[in-house]
């Protein structure tokens, strides 16, 4: 059975260049992917029980709510708190890794990031 792996960016380009990225293991049935341009509607699908996910990627800088904001608000609820985040971010302080390792964050991809390096990140987060 696939899993589902959702991606959050406010990015078109990066949404396209990672469906792209994926294309295989969509093709193979190992994944099922989900894009989302505006992190409060997946925030606001995910709470309202319209997807669930077994595997999230989020960027950190965008408008409404910044990853880092949805990934705390998707970690307080308990049958989510268990469930991979990967941020796929131009940010690379370790300030903010600190910030995501507190909240839970699972890894840490500073764009641009190789496909190669995404989808092993994708594989360990979800263990295919």
């Amino acid at each position: 059975m696939s899993k589902h792996v959702v991606l959050v960016d406010d990015s078109k380009t990066v949404l396209a260049s990672c469906e792209m990225a994926f294309e295989d293991m969509i093709a193979n049935g190992e994944i099922k992917l989900s894009t989302y341009n505006d992190p409060a509607k997946m925030l606001e699908d995910v709470q309202s029980g319209k997807i669930s996910y077994d595997l999230v990627i989020l960027d950190i800088n965008m408008p409404h709510i910044n990853g880092l904001d949805l990934a705390r608000e998707l970690k307080i609820d308990p049958t989510l708190k268990m469930k991979p985040i990967i941020m796929l971010t131009i940010e690379n302080s370790n300030r903010m890794k600190v910030e995501g390792k507190k909240i839970g964050i699972t890894g840490w991809k500073v764009k641009p990031c190789s496909d190669d390096k995404l989808i092993q990140s994708v594989r360990g987060a979800l263990g295919i």
